[in-house]
């Protein structure tokens, strides 16, 4: 046999002889995905970066639990993707503690301060809610982390903070995607001289490869796990708490913010308390469905995905029209609902049940029509969607599960001098109508588009479920639930799969951007489908085959890998940013 013909035969399932120059199949079927699905037996993580997973391998290889790896994974992504989050930022997050039936939510965003009522606002700022100091809100992420590990972590705060101070003083190699973010969000950031100089240190937009050190930043995290000394774990959590919102780190804060035109104050900060409370949930295809209440837009997924759990999407061609518009039409129509009857629960409690009762589902459900677009209204093309916010999400064996969401970008505010991050702009998100439930008042929180899950299985496994994106979070979220419980995918499957999203509402960001009947749609869904969606009422708008736009899912816990398999510990990554996986 020729050396040609040697390397023409393989080795068949049975121990004979094929010719791989034939057009048959291989004996080994395709990847599941462009990733496997990552596997453990006593920790998976999932986050919005390679370091920040390792970060958080490390806590859980050195003994801390899910919570722990947690936390410690926000503060380094506040370092590591000072792109997409903020130490001063918010961070909502969900927790489902080892031995316990409940999930809680801790809301991880803060208020507008006492001075913010809506006619002061307007009589400095007109019709504008600019970014910068005039948008500013109590920082409410830190609260929410020191919150969540004192009730169900085991690690320091010292500890934890470790990683994200190292990383912040000595610097890390840019890959090419956090170069590329910093040129581009360096078009806010460059008007302020303290952002410019720490993200564009050489006066130009930094290459991939080279180091960035967040030196003030460094000694801020320093400064907070000092404060945490002594022989007793939660003293030294509130002591750090302490130490960010009533001392010197909150008077440089509210200084920063008075003198941009906000209207914070020290006694804002001081009396800030995270809110603890149990998620809202619905059922779906026999698992609980957990997410941030409506202080975000967590419920547009939970009362989308009750839609939806009165069709038998199963049934349908995964990725057909019919499978896609019900997808758009459902969250069309909880968008809508989302700017009607989303109120702070902090002022209305009862506003969360009545929006997930089953007479106010079943209102919306009867104007969802299967085979045709509801969409109404003009365009208002005013501003631009924002698709900022990062994730991290861990699992460990005992149980523990956590899901967090941290955000705020660079060029939502100047860097305060000194401390190396800024105030939290989520004022961004409220609105200058004293009529919407959202509009800006004194003590209220604004609705926030970050909104983690965890979704609890019938055997009562659990999995962590998030994204960034903007409005795009909780409509990648709701069809990577549908892809692993009405078509059975694998995790890693279930986040690749070609996505849509509808943009036929006002957008969160002010000023608002809304577009009646677009649909976005990746390239994948064949053209076939974007034909039928069109003819459905759609208008349809293409996005490049793997959109960054389209968000980036990830998941972690104990979930099936296959439909008949048994729930294991297993995480999933996003390949559309540079969400990364890790188990152990």
């Amino acid at each position: 046999m020729s050396p040609e013909a040697d390397l023409a035969q393989t080795v068949d399932g049975t121990g004979g002889m094929r010719n791989a120059a034939a057009p048959t199949p291989s004996v080994f079927p395709p990847p599941e995905a462009m990733r496997p699905t990552i596997v453990g037996r006593g920790w998976v993580v999932a986050a919005g970066h390679p370091l920040v997973a390792q970060v958080m391998a490390r806590v859980l290889e050195e003994g801390g639990n899910a919570v722990d790896a947690g936390v410690a994974g926000t503060l380094a992504s506040t370092v590591v993707q000072a792109d997409m989050c903020n130490l001063g930022g918010i961070a909502p997050l969900l927790a489902r503690p080892a031995g316990s039936d409940r999930v809680w939510q801790v809301a991880g965003v803060g208020p507008w301060g006492q001075a913010a009522t809506l006619e002061a606002f307007r009589a400095r700022h007109g019709d504008d809610i600019p970014l910068g100091a005039p948008a500013g809100v109590v920082p409410g992420g830190f609260a929410a982390l020191c919150e969540a590990l004192a009730r169900w972590g085991s690690w320091r705060f010292r500890d934890v903070a470790a990683p994200a101070a190292r990383l912040a003083a000595e610097g890390f190699p840019l890959d090419r995607r956090g170069a590329e973010a910093l040129a581009i969000l360096g078009r806010g950031f460059a008007r302020w001289e303290s952002s410019r100089r720490i993200y564009w240190p050489e006066g130009r937009p930094p290459r991939p490869g080279e180091t960035l050190v967040q030196a003030d930043l460094g000694r801020t995290l320093l400064a907070l796990a000092a404060e945490d000394r002594g022989p007793d774990r939660l003293a030294g959590i509130k002591a750090a708490r302490r130490a960010f919102y009533e001392g010197e780190i909150a008077a440089r804060l509210v200084a920063a913010n008075r003198e941009g035109g906000g209207f914070l104050s020290r006694e804002d900060l001081a009396r800030h308390r995270a809110d603890v409370s149990a998620a809202p949930s619905v059922s779906y295809r026999g698992h609980r469905v957990h997410a941030a209440g409506p202080f975000s837009q967590g419920p547009v997924l939970l009362q989308a995905l009750a839609l939806l759990g009165r069709h038998t999407l199963g049934r349908l061609g995964r990725g057909g029209a019919e499978h896609l518009h019900l997808v758009a039409e459902a969250l069309r129509l909880a968008f809508a609902d989302r700017d009607r009857s989303y109120h702070d629960p902090a002022e209305r409690p009862e506003a969360t049940e009545a929006i997930l009762s089953p007479e106010h589902l079943e209102a919306l459900g009867r104007t969802l029509d299967p085979g045709r677009a509801g969409w109404q209204g003009a365009e208002e093309a005013r501003g631009r969607a924002r698709f900022d916010t990062t994730y991290v999400a861990a699992a460990d064996a005992a149980g523990n599960v956590l899901s967090c969401m941290p955000s705020d970008t660079l060029d939502g505010a100047p860097v305060v001098e000194g401390l190396g991050f800024f105030v939290s702009p989520r004022g961004v998100q409220s609105r200058l109508d004293p009529a919407h439930p959202a509009a800006i008042a004194p003590g209220r929180r604004p609705r926030i588009t970050p909104a983690p899950a965890i979704v609890v299985g019938p055997s009562g496994g659990a999995y962590a479920l998030g994204c960034p994106g903007g409005d795009v979070i909780v409509q990648a979220m709701l069809q990577a639930v549908v892809n692993l419980h009405d078509f059975a995918l694998s995790p890693q499957e279930a986040v690749e799969a070609p996505r849509v999203a509808t943009f036929s509402f006002p957008g969160s960001f002010f000023p608002n951007p809304c577009f009646p009947g677009r649909l976005d749609v990746e390239g994948r869904v064949p053209q076939a489908v974007r034909d039928d969606l069109a003819a459905r009422g759609h208008r349809v708008h293409l996005w490049p085959d793997w959109e960054f736009d389209a968000g980036a899912v990830m998941l972690a816990g104990r979930m099936p890998l296959s439909p008949d398999g048994p729930p294991v510990l297993a995480a999933a990554a996003d390949p559309r940013r540079s969400a990364y996986a890790l188990g152990g």
